[in-house]
């Protein structure tokens, strides 16, 4: 025999129900969190504000104006002057140990990154990985005496190579640990494809790993670039001669050298600033969804 039943239809939430659950159609605004965004916005604005207003104003004028009020008379003679004090030159040395120092630490970070992923089984590999980890808990400040005794023992004092090669070594273990969390999300299933098809390492390191981790390394290259354009402390400890300085030293040697001159001195930090901008303007989504990708998975 058989037994037909008939569907049953979903019954109503009665009006005690309903009453008991009410639907949530808005949402509070969170007052307090706008008000403290509003506040970080004003404290973060106001000086850039005033640096940039401050750079068009003549030196003749700046303490008798109201330094929050834009000139009336902008002037561009504080920049000329400052690109006529040697500025091109710190400029140019700051790209050189910035290209010089972040092409060979991503390289080598993204290698050994691979290296480690596909050889996780190594012992070496594994211990070498644990370097790399440790290299991150050492910080700058805490190497400065070793460096210096090092640089003094190859000859490369007041050199731009002595800048170079300590900011690659500080460089590589944040580079290694993005890397590595990048390449380890890669399929294994396509580097087997690749093993069959009878491609060596060599091109599946650059044909395969490098484009799927380009977020990776772009967010590495312009982190590394950032840190290494706003380095004070090495070019203060190795360097010596005038010519040989970067941006950031240049920039406090010239605030001793003309420190009445407030006008001039801000228009060289403006100058200074202006590439760090262009690149994180650039490089932005990059660095921010290479970053969180890199730890959130």
């Amino acid at each position: 025999m058989t037994t037909l039943t008939e569907p049953r239809s979903p019954q109503k939430a009665t009006h005690r129900e309903r009453r008991r659950h009410p639907r949530r159609t808005a949402h509070r605004p969170n007052w307090a969190g706008g008000l403290a965004g509003w506040l970080w916005l004003v404290v973060v604005a106001v000086p850039l504000y005033w640096t940039l207003i401050t750079s068009f104003k003549a030196k003749s004028g700046y303490y008798a104006s109201n330094p929050l009020v834009p000139s009336s008379d902008p002037t561009l003679e504080n920049y000329r002057f400052v690109i006529e004090s040697d500025f091109l030159r710190y400029f140019l040395n700051s790209v050189v140990v910035t290209a010089g120092a972040v092409v060979p630490a991503v390289a080598v970070s993204f290698m050994a990154a691979y290296a480690i992923v596909r050889g996780w089984r190594m012992r070496v590999l594994r211990a070498i990985n644990g370097l790399f980890l440790m290299g991150l808990a050492i910080p700058l400040q805490a190497t400065v005496i070793p460096v210096y005794l090092i640089i003094i023992k190859l000859h490369l004092y007041d050199n731009l190579l002595a800048l170079i090669l300590p900011s690659i070594a500080f460089a590589i273990p944040l580079s290694v640990l993005v890397l590595t969390n990048f390449i380890r999300d890669v399929p294994n299933e396509l580097f087997d494809s690749m093993k069959v098809d009878g491609a060596t390492e060599w091109t599946t390191l650059w044909r395969l790993a490098a484009p799927l981790t380009r977020p990776a390394i772009l967010t590495v290259t312009i982190f590394n670039s950032l840190t290494i354009w706003n380095g004070f402390l090495l070019p203060l400890i190795l360097t010596q001669s005038p010519d040989r300085r970067t941006l950031p030293l240049a920039l406090w040697t010239f605030q001793g050298q003309y420190g009445v001159n407030v006008p001039a001195v801000l228009a060289a930090v403006v100058l200074t600033t202006l590439p760090v901008l262009v690149l994180y303007a650039f490089g932005r989504r990059q660095l921010l969804s290479g970053l969180t990708a890199g730890f959130s998975r």
